[in-house]
């Protein structure tokens, strides 16, 4: 029995322009276009988490700061 495949294919298009540029870092790097495209989305992953927290943070700061109270409750 063949081993199981623990990656899944798919298939995008991209303009162009974009899939030039992404050949030429591709072959710049010595890299393939699967390697290239997995440390993009792996970087996009990254910084959306990132963005996520820093929504999450400002928030909670904003949460935090007295409203019009005299008690500093949040009001909802």
């Amino acid at each position: 029995m063949p081993p199981r495949r623990v990656s899944r294919t798919i298939t995008f298009s991209l303009p162009p322009e974009m899939f030039a540029e992404a050949q030429r870092v591709k072959d710049e790097e010595g890299r393939d276009m699967s390697e290239l495209v997995r440390e993009a989305l792996r970087l996009y992953m990254d910084d959306r988490e990132l963005r996520r927290e820093q929504r999450l943070e400002r928030l909670r700061s904003r949460q935090a700061e007295p409203g019009d109270d005299d008690r500093g409750e949040i009001n909802e």
